[in-house]
């Protein structure tokens, strides 16, 4: 005996017409189609969460970057107020002491070179009051001129005057002195302010 009786007919469809059977060329159409379809929406897929993964790191590249920079200038800054003591120190204590100790060198140099623009014209030199053996010291007896050091009590330490015939020249290592001083001062101040604001 036979069991069909038992198991569903699939021939017929729901509506009690007969199923219709392709052929192998229309099903391989179909299968073809079908595959293309799924296909096409996979890509579709595949790109959409491609552009929202690209959003989600571009997100997290600005933030890091941002963070970045604000941790760089953060830094900066502290590092500025950190060399306050630095500056200070170089400002009133070695800077003073090399220019105190190049003061006459400097001099006896520029009056070498101005007197290779007027040889054989007297030449003067005006220093502080205290300072005129230490220069003296230093012009070089080959000079083609005699060379007079004139303290000149007008004039403030790290200041001199040079004379050669009728050219003149003014040394001012204290005015460079005082605006190296306003520079790191400057710089100081931007950077508390900085340091302020964040």
């Amino acid at each position: 005996m036979s069991i069909a009786h038992l198991l569903e007919d699939f021939t017929l469809q729901s509506g009690g017409g007969k199923l219709h059977l392709l052929d192998e060329d229309a099903l391989d159409e179909q299968r073809l189609a079908s595959f293309e379809q799924g296909y096409s929406a996979g890509w579709e897929d595949a790109v959409q969460a491609q552009e929202q993964s690209r959003g989600q790191v571009s997100a997290e590249l600005a933030k890091s970057l941002e963070d970045m920079s604000f941790t760089y200038h953060e830094a900066v800054t502290r590092m500025g107020l950190s060399l306050e003591p630095m500056f200070n120190s170089l400002v009133n204590v070695v800077l003073p002491e090399t220019l105190e100790s190049g003061f006459a060198a400097r001099l006896v140099e520029q009056l070498v070179d101005m007197a290779r623009d007027q040889l054989g014209q007297p030449m003067q030199i005006f220093v502080p009051t205290g300072r005129a053996g230490e220069v003296e010291a230093m012009v070089p007896q080959e000079l083609s001129a005699p060379t007079q050091v004139i303290e000149d009590p007008a004039l403030e330490a790290g200041q001199a005057r040079l004379q050669v015939g009728t050219s003149q020249r003014e040394v001012d290592c204290s005015g460079l002195l005082a605006s190296v001083a306003g520079a790191f001062d400057a710089y100081v101040f931007e950077a508390k302010e900085a340091a302020n604001n964040e």
